[in-house]
């Protein structure tokens, strides 16, 4: 299984790329992943919030294989331990699937048709955090959940 995150825009700070960085390499040793990120929309001032979704969500779709299990970080959606995350990825990997896609959406969210596509919705928090933080956040749980899955001692410390 491969696993893409996909987020819209740019790390503006290098300390947070780097950080990116690190878990990415750390996270090839346990599976295939992947991060894309799809530039900024030009020109938003001039466009509405459901534009922006909208231009935004077809950009994403854009990058989406059929058969790709989509989930998308949202704040309404369901909330895991990092020990009940790996336990979810776990069942991904066991189902056989070729690709789970993890979205991050710009700041508005995401589009209608997006929420369509979707097989999934995960929330990191109830509290709001910004779409490069979450990236790093995202890839640090994704390598802490392989550590926990092979009873590594990382998650303990």
């Amino acid at each position: 299984m491969t696993i893409k995150l996909l987020a819209i825009g740019k790390t503006d700070s290098n300390q947070l790329q780097q950080l990116i960085s690190e878990y990415q390499n750390r996270l090839k040793h346990y599976i295939k992943f992947e991060l894309e990120i799809i530039p900024d929309i030009k020109n938003v001032k001039n466009l509405s919030e459901i534009q922006q979704k909208t231009k935004e969500g077809a950009l994403i779709l854009k990058k989406l294989n059929p058969t790709d299990v989509v989930v998308l970080l949202d704040e309404n959606g369901k909330q895991f331990t990092s020990v009940t995350f790996s336990e979810y990825l776990q069942k991904k990997m066991n189902s056989g699937m070729k690709q789970l896609v993890f979205v991050i959406g710009g700041p508005y969210g995401f589009s209608d048709a997006l929420y369509q596509k979707a097989q999934g919705k995960i929330s990191l928090s109830k509290m709001t955090f910004s779409h490069q933080m979450v990236r790093l956040f995202v890839v640090e749980q994704l390598y802490r959940a392989f550590t926990i899955l092979k009873n590594e001692p990382y998650h303990h410390h």
